[in-house]
């Protein structure tokens, strides 16, 4: 039986994924930014809205009126992050897992890296609510980047440690 597309050609895989996360990010966006005008909210259920924001700092709104110098911190803070996750999962020895979870943080992060180099600030359009508390506005980069980071701390809790590709057994070392 020949093994899957995926499992012969890992790093393109990983690419193709990559592509299809940055798209989808990239096109709600795009839909939410036409059809709503800036600062218009349309309700969906009594807790859930679509709303049209734009947040020029980080997460929860953090250095949002910090006067545009936080624009160039939140560009090079991603750029390291999508550089070393891509590094990291397009290496030979990263684990299947790990990879396809990267795949998540790599295409929510650059997403949210395209809108800040674009216009300096991330387009927000999901809005949870309860009365009139609501929950910071946020998009599927940030749902992709935090489904992911959720996921690498609950397996580090469940699974035994991995051995390294590199550790050598010890009968062949002797």
């Amino acid at each position: 039986m020949n093994p899957r597309w995926t499992q012969r050609n890992p790093r393109l895989a990983w690419l193709a994924a990559v592509a299809i996360i940055l798209l989808l990010d990239q096109t709600t966006k795009s839909y939410f930014s036409t059809a709503l005008e800036l600062g218009e909210s349309v309700r969906v259920t009594d807790w859930f809205n679509f709303v049209h924001a734009l947040n020029e700092g980080a997460a929860f709104s953090f250095l949002a009126d910090a006067g545009g110098w936080q624009r160039w911190l939140l560009i090079g803070v991603s750029v390291l992050v999508v550089g070393a996750v891509s590094v990291m999962c397009l290496a030979q020895q990263a684990e299947p897992l790990d990879r396809w979870m990267g795949a998540f943080v790599v295409g929510g992060g650059g997403g949210n890296l395209v809108d800040r180099i674009q216009t300096g600030a991330v387009v927000d359009f999901l809005d949870f609510h309860w009365r009139a508390m609501h929950w910071p506005a946020f998009n599927l980069a940030d749902v992709f980047i935090v489904c992911a980071a959720l996921f690498w701390c609950l397996i580090s809790l469940k699974a035994p440690p991995r051995p390294s590709i590199r550790d050598v057994p010890e009968e062949l070392s002797s």
